[in-house]
């Protein structure tokens, strides 16, 4: 019997319509968890260091947060051709380490991305799920980012600084896509294999990815901190629920569009962002 075709190992879930089950692997556990640092230390876990890095250097700033700025999308050259070729350059370099998790979980089964939910079987239900989770989370989440900063815990977070380009917001809409692949697949689809492939309880796997996620938008301040942790909290306990990272996918994208393009559409009308 080839590797592929090995039966699944069935672990226990949270939600009462069946088990988790997660393909077997010939990797004992230390090699399962070196590798899952790997694939983080070449993305994610590299940005959670020097979110680190950056709320220590903002805390010792004679300034209060709330008088800081955390600038997201911004320009990065003069001319506007050269501006474009970075911008989409950065997006394409950001889904390499989605490729990468992909490419390894492709060593121990057929296909990686209908494991994990990134096909089109169900994208009527999908996208059921990531609107209305879209709606569940951004609401309170904006709140939450007015108060942590009216509170003196979060910077002004500045989400678009491209400038008024023809390629503006198509870069945006690309931007925000790019985020949402590339952090639900690595830090849900990936992770909640390769962590349960190597014995970890789902309740570590769970927290264990939201605090991550939480920390490399530490930058932003302790509102998108804890922000982070329950909206990674919520996703994680969707994906045990309906098995499939499109909907998160779906979700993170939604929110990352309104929040981008929005704020480039609003920031000279509306004072409070």
């Amino acid at each position: 019997m080839s590797l592929r075709d090995r039966p699944l190992t069935p672990m226990r879930s949270w939600w009462p319509d069946g088990p988790l089950a997660v393909p077997a692997t010939p990797l004992d556990r230390r090699r399962l968890l070196h590798e899952t640092w790997l694939v983080l230390g070449v993305g994610l876990g590299a940005s959670a260091i020097y979110s680190v890095l950056t709320i220590l250097r903002r805390l010792a700033d004679s300034r209060p947060l709330n008088q800081q700025a955390s600038q997201l999308n911004v320009s990065q050259a003069r001319q506007s051709w050269l501006d474009l070729t970075y911008q989409l350059t950065g997006i394409a370099l950001a889904l390499v380490p989605v490729l990468l998790a992909l490419h390894l979980l492709h060593r121990e089964m057929r296909s990686p991305a209908t494991y994990l939910g990134l096909d089109r079987h169900h994208v009527r239900t999908d996208l059921t799920w990531g609107l209305g989770l879209a709606a569940l989370i951004g609401i309170p989440g904006l709140g939450l980012y007015l108060i942590a900063r009216a509170a003196g815990l979060n910077t002004q977070v500045v989400a678009a600084d491209l400038g008024h380009h023809w390629w503006s917001l198509p870069v945006l809409l690309l931007s925000a896509v790019q985020n949402a692949v590339l952090e639900e697949v690595v830090m849900v689809g990936y992770l909640y294999t390769r962590w349960t492939q190597a014995g970890w309880r789902l309740s570590h796997v769970v927290l264990g990815s939201a605090l991550i996620r939480g920390t490399y938008h530490l930058y932003q301040g302790f509102g998108g901190f804890v922000g982070n942790i329950v909206m990674g909290l919520i996703l994680g306990l969707v994906y045990l629920r309906t098995r499939r990272v499109l909907p998160l996918v779906i979700t993170h994208a939604v929110l990352d569009i309104i929040a981008f393009v929005g704020y480039a559409l609003l920031r000279d009308h509306v004072s409070w962002l």
